[in-house]
């Protein structure tokens, strides 16, 4: 049956010599591979460039009951980014977005809030506007919700997790730059310092990490310290 939804690729890798396995969470289906034969052609460098991760896909899909992979029978551009693919920074963001999200969900996990506000996420760090420095940790907050294991206050996020690493004043400084990320979001104002939002980095995946199966190493947690002062 032939179904149109909206998605996000989450990553790709390759299969045989011109086909990619793509993997897409999609708005009404959930999370589903997908292969895709004959993008890695000379003459089909626009259609691969549709599966870069982050990229926001209109989809006409096949949605099959049996397990395994899927086929696409139509993609495009829902919306072609601005400013991620040519900033570093923005680009760094966007690989930890994907990290994050790859790392939190499963084969036909499906929610469809989830994906409205992860693609509100993605619009928002293609845009001018956004505050980069703040953005990995509005999002670690916000997305924790949507998975169901958010603290209802700031200082939930400090307590409830095996790592420490705040001295008291630090402690102080954490819970009130929080609550006001919880309060603000992405439009939050006020001024953290680098060394203090870094800890505050590694305490949220240290949080994350308490509440998913088995993440892992966070890898692209190296590149967003090199990129994201």
């Amino acid at each position: 049956m032939l179904k149109k939804t909206q998605g996000i690729v989450l990553g790709a890798i390759r299969y045989k010599e011109t086909s990619i396995i793509v993997k897409i969470f999609t708005r009404e289906l959930g999370l589903k591979s997908y292969l895709v034969n004959g993008v890695r052609t000379q003459g089909n460098k626009s259609k691969i460039a549709l599966y870069q991760p982050l990229t926001l896909l209109e989809l006409v899909v096949y949605d099959k009951d049996t397990a395994g992979l899927q086929r696409i029978s139509e993609a495009q551009l829902h919306r072609a980014h601005q400013l991620i693919p040519f900033d570093f920074t923005r680009t760094g963001i966007a690989l930890f977005i994907t990290e994050v999200i790859s790392k939190s969900i499963y084969e036909n996990y499906q929610n469809e809030s989830l994906f409205d506000f992860l693609k509100e996420c993605i619009i928002h760090l293609d845009s001018k506007e956004v505050h980069l420095g703040q953005f990995p940790l509005v999002f670690l907050i916000e997305k924790a919700s949507y998975l169901g294991f958010a603290p209802q206050e700031a200082l939930g996020f400090l307590s409830e997790s095996r790592s420490q690493p705040f001295s008291v004043l630090e402690l102080t400084q954490a819970e009130n730059y929080l609550a006001a990320l919880m309060s603000s979001s992405f439009s939050n104002e006020a001024k953290i310092g680098k060394i203090l939002r870094q800890k505050l980095l590694d305490h949220l995946l240290d949080f994350y990490s308490q509440h998913l199966d088995n993440p892992g190493n966070w890898k692209s947690l190296v590149i967003l310290r090199q990129l994201n002062g």
